[in-house]
């Protein structure tokens, strides 16, 4: 899988969630490899879009669609300043990987002093986890060549989520946690009180 990831401050969130709707009904059917996106807009104007393709090539393919160059020419209007891009190909899924349901999604990104050692963690059984938060339904890890990464977490519902950040962790699952916090540097969290997501082939 390939992960980019697209930030940048919105001026007009009505606009580009038209927009992007507009990319689903008329360029998804042509491009092969598109699996989905979570979309979203912190309370402060920031736009975080994380969008999944099969492989780097196929991603390198929309890209380069005279359509797609029209497409973003307009949507890039909803946008205030630098539209910055990451593209990964050092990707994970972390439990299911979320769902189109989710209420509530939270956007972790920061960088990464032992990408090693971090996947490695991440890649231990998640069964404790989904024991002590049930709200959790998944997301995804995507890391950059330079070891900055952006990580989705998909919640039931933001009250869930915050209730489960209130209740102290049993230890094993605080271990697992600190194994995995002990590599990231530079942390910031963006909100998505309100997200929304496509799926490839579902309209």
């Amino acid at each position: 899988m390939f992960i980019q990831v697209i930030q940048g401050r919105c001026t007009d969130a009505h606009a580009l969630h038209r927009q992007m709707d507009r990319w689903r009904e008329e360029l998804e059917p042509g491009a092969p490899g598109f699996l989905g996106g979570t979309y979203g807009i912190t309370d402060d104007g920031e736009f975080v879009g994380v969008v999944r393709f099969d492989s780097r090539e196929s991603a390198e393919a929309n890209s380069q669609r005279p359509e797609q160059g029209a497409w973003w020419e307009e949507a890039s209007r909803c946008f205030d300043g630098e539209v910055t891009f990451h593209d990964c190909d050092d990707v994970m899924m972390m439990l299911d990987g979320g769902r189109d349901d989710a209420g509530f999604v939270q956007v972790i990104q920061g960088r990464l002093s032992d990408a090693d050692r971090f996947k490695h963690a991440m890649e231990q059984p998640m069964d404790l986890l989904r024991q002590v938060r049930p709200e959790i339904i998944g997301g995804t890890i995507a890391i950059d060549p330079d070891g900055f990464f952006t990580q989705t977490m998909a919640f039931t519902t933001e009250d869930a989520a915050r209730e489960g950040e209130r209740q102290a962790p049993p230890p094993e699952a605080q271990q697992m946690m600190q194994e995995m916090s002990s590599s990231m540097q530079d942390v910031s969290y963006h909100d998505l009180h309100h997200p929304w997501f496509a799926t490839a082939g579902a309209h």
